[in-house]
Order: C-alpha cells, then structure tokens, then sequence
C-alpha cells in the first residue's frame, strides 16, 4: 500500500528509505567495534598494570637487598671494630697482670732470702702468688675463646 507521495517521491527518496534496514546491520557493527576496543583498552590498562607492578616489586626487593647488605656490612665492621678493641684491652690487662705477677715473684724471692725463723711471711706470698696464677690462667682461656 503505497501512498501517493510515495508514488510521487523520486527514486532517490525510495532508495534511502530501503537503506535503513542496512544502517541497523552497521550500527550492531559499530556498537561491536566499540565494545571489543573498549574491551581492549580495558584489558591493555590491567596489563599495564601488572606488568609496572611486578616491575616495582623487583625493584624494591633489589632496593631491599642493597639496603640490608649495607646494614651488615656496617654491622661486621662495628663487630669487628669491637672485638679488635676487646683484644687490645684484654692484652693490656694481660701485660699488666704479668708485670704484677714477676713484681711479687721478685718480692717472694727477696722475702724468702731475708726471712728468718720468727716470721712467716712467704705463706702469704705463696697465697698472693696463686690467686694472681689463677687469674692469669682465666685470663688465657677467655684470650683463647677470643681467638
């Protein structure tokens, strides 16, 4: 049932009107073209993503790596610092204790030459001269657990 105007319409008109159908087949085109880049613009944002995170971590584990290591090389050195000065001291107190030790055995000889038979004074030089034995003999082991 053609109208008039229809009848009276040029076949241009008639045409573009028969292209409509066609522009419905174009338009799920376009709106497919736009999902499937919207997709991939979405899919390409989160692969970013991922691939700048994993970048980051590695990063901050290298980062974390040297910092630590810094640390314990600070740490070794302050340790060794330590235990060089520990040696110095503990060979100062042993130096000491030796120049005590041949003091009292000197005073223990001339005691024991000048001693007469009314004083006993060696018994207590023998008693000094063994504590100072023992110490030093203390002071050997911890020398050696130090070594």
């Amino acid at each position: 049932m053609s109208t008039q105007m229809e009848a009276n319409a040029s076949p241009a008109v008639v045409a573009a009107r028969s292209v409509k159908p066609a522009k419905k087949a174009t338009s799920k085109k376009s709106y497919l073209l736009f999902f499937t880049s919207w997709f991939l613009l979405i899919a390409t944002g989160v692969m970013g993503t991922m691939l700048y995170t994993a970048h980051l971590r590695t990063q901050l584990s290298a980062q974390l790596a040297a910092q630590t290591e810094q640390q314990l090389q600070a740490m070794q050195t302050e340790y060794q610092k330590q235990l060089e000065e520990l040696k110095t001291s503990f060979a100062a107190d042993m130096t000491a204790l030796q120049t005590k030790v041949d003091s009292f055995n000197e005073l223990l000889a001339f005691t024991k030459d000048s001693a007469n038979s009314k004083t006993d004074n060696s018994n207590q030089l023998y008693t000094q001269l063994a504590e100072v034995k023992k110490k030093l003999d203390e002071l050997k082991q911890n020398l050696d657990v130090l070594k």
